[in-house]
């Protein structure tokens, strides 16, 4: 099945949509984040062969699966929400937070032992299980049918009490509602509804940290901006955080957005096309697990709706070809394990450049022998046998 688009023809930010990823917000964030343990900027690399094969000027790959040891990105957005709400119980403003000040004997005497609870598809509930026992409180995770072993393994062995329910994501995130609700548990969830948008607002924030990590790497490094970004996305929040974060430092020189999703979890394109949040029901049954997600984040979404030029729904045949793509790379260029939800990006973008019928998409985009252009590959292989099975043919 080929790809489906949506065209926007707006293509900018507003200025008072960007209040949420502003320059001193990413500052604040990345201020934090950089006294957590272990903390390091995750690796920004070229991929020369590979721009060359595709007939652009230059791709950059953003390596998440380095993160804190978690092969995932989603630590940043959990850790500065929690540590945010715990700020808050200890009186501490923005600034003043940091990793040693959440911990210390009076802290910890002060919050007690706080349990934190949240829906994910792996990762967001291993950043969170993370974060949880890294400050030393509890973490309860939910997960949708059809979640990989692995990935609740991974998130038990942070000390979780974790279990895989069947209800798709968007039930399980209403599972994980009602029960903090009645156990006095914190959602620290990535998605946000009316009356519960600060902890997903500061989720966005804490991924925040990704943005401007590149833009230091490409300062140091003398590289020009991208022209392009491709963005994969569930519920918006990660894709909205990196657009609103280069739209605040770049203006209206901001890199041209094209927010990629898996065809059985849309919403995103389906509100697009519509004009207004639209949600999809169902199994949300795609490969790409961390985008299996049927309603936008409220919080984000004003963002992309405004900013993005345009929106992609695709088949997990596209995220095969990106992870075979980064996986097995062109000679000369190195190897990058990104899953399936990390490397679609890239697999859409070589769909773009070289399939016939998307023309009008790469005209409207703007793609050509100039191009410079930013994926972030937000996952490592969090599902090793699927990975390998993609990865050797055995899929796609």
């Amino acid at each position: 099945m080929k790809l489906q688009y949506c065209v926007n023809r707006t293509g900018a930010v507003p200025p008072e949509k960007l209040a949420l990823t502003g320059l001193e917000v990413q500052k604040a964030a990345r201020a934090f984040h950089s006294t957590i343990p272990g903390y390091e900027p995750t690796p920004l690399t070229a991929l020369d062969h590979l721009a060359r094969r595709l007939g652009v000027s230059q791709v950059l790959v953003k390596d998440e699966s380095k993160r804190f040891g978690l092969n995932a990105f989603k630590a940043l957005g959990g850790s500065y929400a929690m540590a945010r709400y715990l700020g808050e119980q200890l009186g501490l403003g923005r600034d003043q937070l940091t990793f040693e000040a959440l911990g210390t004997p009076e802290a910890r005497e002060k919050l007690g032992e706080r349990t934190f609870v949240t829906a994910t598809d792996g990762n967001h509930g291993r950043g969170v299980a993370w974060a949880a026992r890294q400050l030393g409180h509890r973490a309860v995770v939910y997960m949708p049918k059809g979640s990989a072993r692995e990935r609740l393994e991974n998130i038990r062995a942070q000390g979780a009490q974790a279990e895989i329910t069947g209800l798709n994501y968007d039930d399980a995130v209403r599972l994980a509602d009602r029960m903090g609700r009645e156990h006095g548990w914190t959602l620290i969830q990535d998605t946000a509804w009316p009356g519960y948008e600060d902890i997903p607002a500061w989720i966005i924030q804490g991924y925040t940290t990704i943005a401007q990590e590149i833009a230091d790497q490409l300062e140091e490094r003398g590289w020009e901006k991208p022209t392009h970004l491709f963005l994969q996305a569930g519920v918006g929040s990660f894709a909205g955080a990196m657009l609103g974060s280069f739209a605040a430092r770049w203006g209206r020189d901001c890199p041209v957005a094209c927010i990629v999703e898996p065809d059985r979890a849309d919403c995103l394109y389906r509100s697009a096309r519509a004009g207004t949040i639209t949600p999809v029901t169902g199994d949300l049954d795609s490969m790409m697990a961390g985008l299996c997600c049927g309603e936008p984040c409220t919080v984000s979404w004003p963002i992309l709706q405004r900013g993005a030029a345009a929106f992609v729904s695709c088949g997990d045949e596209y995220a095969a070809r990106g992870m075979r793509l980064l996986g097995r790379p062109e000679p000369g260029d190195p190897a990058i394990i990104s899953g399936e939800s990390g490397a679609v990006g890239v697999g859409v973008l070589a769909a773009i450049l070289c399939e016939e019928g998307l023309e009008d998409l790469r005209w409207t985009l703007g793609l050509n022998e100039h191009s410079r252009v930013l994926c972030i590959s937000t996952e490592g292989d969090t599902d090793r046998e699927n990975y390998r099975r993609v990865l050797d043919g055995a899929r796609f």
